[in-house]
């Protein structure tokens, strides 16, 4: 095959569309792509933090999204709106799985915040925070759907799918890690490949910016009055 006869396609990643001039639309086209940043930030947290129960929740998400789309192939309900360019997305839309996530994430949220962490003394700004926080996921999940809805990439009907089966696999995610897996983490960071990893387990320590924060003061301290130690001999 000579050069002339290759045909050369564009790397497809996303290609979100909305109305030319609606700015409405343009910003929730971007809450629509913010997804992959959620993606992003779980490889970033995974790389630099090798935390299991983080590991565990991106799986959560792969396994959610696994789920999705074989619903979406059982269904096999086709989006609203045709467009020149679906053949960058699946031809079915029920249910959707940008809504599936965003709720599969706001509901586990909702319940390693006023769960998981309730073996914590809190005090009235700390639960204000996870208020907050949960609140934030919440809105995010919402206003995700409504962008699906409103650039026609979904139907009202195959978003408001996507939160259930979202909220649904949140719950049964959450029983599964608190009950089964989180007592087996000991266990998996005793692991030679774990410790090769350095993956680790953080469940007991309640606030691990504080610890890692005072743990790195400490060491610092404790390396500089050595230096000095070794100066003034």
């Amino acid at each position: 095959m000579t050069e002339d006869e290759i045909d050369w396609v564009p790397l497809k990643i996303s290609a979100i569309e909305y109305p030319k001039g609606d700015f409405i639309g343009k910003f929730l086209a971007l809450i629509s792509l913010s997804h992959i940043g959620i993606f992003a930030g779980f490889v970033t947290l995974i790389t630099f933090r090798r935390d299991l129960h983080t590991i565990t929740l991106f799986i959560g998400v792969l396994l959610n999204e696994l789920i999705c789309m074989t619903l979406k192939y059982i269904i096999a309900e086709p989006r609203p709106y045709i467009r020149n360019n679906d053949q960058l997305y699946s031809e079915y839309g029920m249910p959707s799985s940008h809504a599936t996530m965003m709720f599969y994430l706001s509901t586990y949220m909702f319940y390693f915040m006023f769960i998981r962490t309730n073996y914590v003394k809190v005090d009235f700004i700390t639960h204000l925070w996870k208020i907050l926080i949960t609140t934030m996921f919440f809105v995010w999940a919402i206003m995700m759907a409504i962008s699906r809805v409103y650039l026609k990439y979904h139907s009202i009907e195959q978003v408001v799918c996507g939160a259930i089966v979202g909220i649904i696999f949140g719950t049964v995610w959450f029983v599964v890690t608190q009950f089964f897996l989180t007592p087996l983490y000991p266990a998996i960071v005793s692991w030679r490949i774990s410790e090769f990893l350095l993956i680790r387990d953080t469940t007991l320590i309640p606030n691990i910016l504080w610890f890692e924060y005072t743990s790195a003061r400490l060491e610092d301290r404790t390396r500089r009055y050595k230096c000095g130690s070794r100066k003034s001999q």
